[in-house]
């Protein structure tokens, strides 16, 4: 097809390799940056759930409604529109995608209540949704022979990284800016506007294909390559994605809890300890062996839930943020592994459904068991209902290796993790 490039550099003529090289190389910069940058966006009213709760009166059963209107949102759009960019391209997904979303922060900068707050996270959701699959599928279909892996590495460390960046930027305005819940979304819709109009300069990725409207169908499309996998995977994913809702939607009400007089900053910045471990673990890890990655990951959720949990019973704040960190690696851990095991035999045309397939599961993980939580605040308490919560999500972490462990053994006997490629 007429200039539509694919994942590989043949597709590049002789003489103009080293130009098309440079395009690709602006296309992957500037996928990665969309990645990180609807993630920021998810993250940066963490630390401003507390100003709402202060201006509006929202308990923390609304502050997880809002949280979760976002997540089931972003979930519904992946189900529906996860295959979209396989049909119609990478491309005009994406701009679509980012004009919604610096709507939505518009939306966000003006609201005024718990009602209009979720309506706002509720565009998002949908934007963000959208555009996750078709930005992480734009990123493996550029995919370097060179640099084998660095695809499925970004598509994990972006995310993580982009969601710390937006809780550093959104507690740094809470302080300095003279209106944080308004300046923290303008900066973001101009940022989604940016890249909405360099997207129409970069260069298509996929090759259009008919059936774009039978996609929008709701379904799961998880290619038969990787079904084992994602069912292997499935458990350790649960555990670390339900942790993550945890500190982003009630890590800063957890901190006031054990500490009532420690600053405002230190609210939301539980969750960017988190994010930013996760970042560290996912480079850190980017060699090592993904099924062990995952083993190790999981492993080390029972102890990030014990020492969040043991802030409750003296050890205080560092307590709290010793186990956000540990929790971090472990979600870091986890995530690049499964990624890695996932994306790994995956041609062109199933990439951006396995992704959504991917984030379908991880998003219901994290809203789920956060909407749960928020329930079980208004009759238990905080403090009962945070015991709860790590210790599902611990049993959830020391069930996992069992699985990933037979896995392991069928690759050690010669068998492959997943179904043979179609």
């Amino acid at each position: 097809m007429p200039g539509v490039m694919s994942g590989t550099p043949a597709h590049c003529p002789v003489r103009a390799s080293r130009a098309c090289g440079k395009r690709r190389t602006a296309s992957f910069v500037l996928d990665t940056s969309i990645l990180a940058a609807l993630l920021a966006a998810s993250s940066a009213p963490t630390p401003l759930y507390p100003l709402y709760q202060d201006q509006w009166g929202l308990s923390s059963l609304a502050v997880t409604v809002v949280f979760s209107a976002y997540a089931l949102a972003l979930l519904l759009a992946l189900l529906t529109t996860g295959a979209l960019s396989d049909h119609l391209g990478r491309r005009p997904v994406l701009a679509g995608a980012l004009v919604a979303e610096a709507a939505s922060m518009l939306l966000l900068a003006s609201a005024d209540g718990a009602a209009s707050l979720t309506a706002a996270r509720l565009l998002q959701g949908v934007a963000t949704g959208a555009a996750t699959g078709a930005a992480g599928a734009a990123l493996l279909d550029l995919e370097n022979p060179r640099y084998p892996g660095r695809s499925a590495l970004t598509n994990t460390i972006a995310p993580v990284a982009g969601m710390a960046a937006g809780v550093l930027l959104s507690t740094l305005l809470v302080h300095f800016a003279p209106a944080p819940t308004v300046t923290v979304y303008a900066l973001l819709a101009a940022l989604f506007a940016v890249q909405a109009v360099a997207v129409a300069f970069t260069t298509e990725t996929a090759h259009r294909r008919t059936g774009a409207l039978r996609s929008l169908r709701p379904r799961l499309g998880v290619p038969p390559a990787v079904r084992r996998t994602l069912l292997t995977t499935g458990t350790a994913v649960v555990a670390i994605w339900a942790l993550g809702g945890f500190y982003s939607s009630l890590g800063p009400a957890l901190v006031r809890l054990v500490a009532p007089d420690a600053p405002q900053a230190a609210r939301g910045m539980v969750f960017f300890t988190l994010s930013a471990t996760a970042a560290l673990a996912v480079w850190a890890l980017r060699r090592a062996e993904p099924l062990t990655t995952a083993i190790g990951g999981c492993l080390a959720v029972l102890p990030a839930a014990a020492l969040t949990l043991s802030g409750l019973h003296g050890a205080g704040l560092p307590a709290v943020y010793g186990g956000a960190a540990l929790a971090g690696a472990a979600f870091g851990a986890v995530s690049q592994g499964a990624l890695r095991l996932l994306l790994a035999p995956l041609d062109e045309r199933d990439r951006a459904a396995t992704l959504a397939a991917y984030y379908v599961l991880s998003y219901l993980s994290m809203s789920l068991p956060a909407i749960a939580a928020g329930l079980a605040t208004q009759h238990y308490g905080l403090g009962t209902t945070s015991h709860a919560y790590a210790v599902t999500a611990a049993f959830l972490a020391v069930a996992a290796p069992a699985a990933l462990t037979v896995s392991r053994r069928r690759a050690a006997a010669g068998h492959p993790t997943t179904d043979h490629p179609r």
